[in-house]
């Protein structure tokens, strides 16, 4: 990912990914700021951590390549936690 940012380059990455991941995955009416921002930080922290395991060279990406992963992240760790909410209310 794009390291140079500071906290609140990370801070805004993360909330519009996160925005964007609950507009896609149809959780935005349940999500405030905050929530979307620690979706949208730790989504790229999963999304990051992910495609290193298949060799793919995160830090190099730029700017659109870290947000398509924060996106992708945050919509994998959405859809994760609707799973595991899903299984728990049967």
């Amino acid at each position: 990912m794009f390291l140079g940012w500071g906290f609140l380059g990370w801070i805004i990455l993360g909330g519009i990914a996160g925005w964007i991941a609950s507009k896609i995955m149809k959780t935005d009416p349940q999500m405030g700021i905050i929530a979307n921002i620690v979706v949208g930080v730790v989504g790229a922290l999963l999304g990051g951590f992910l495609l290193s395991l298949l060799n793919v060279d995160v830090a190099g990406g730029g700017l659109i390549f870290s947000m398509l992963t924060a996106i992708g992240g945050a919509v994998l760790l959405l859809w994760l936690v609707g799973f595991f909410n899903s299984r728990r209310s049967r």
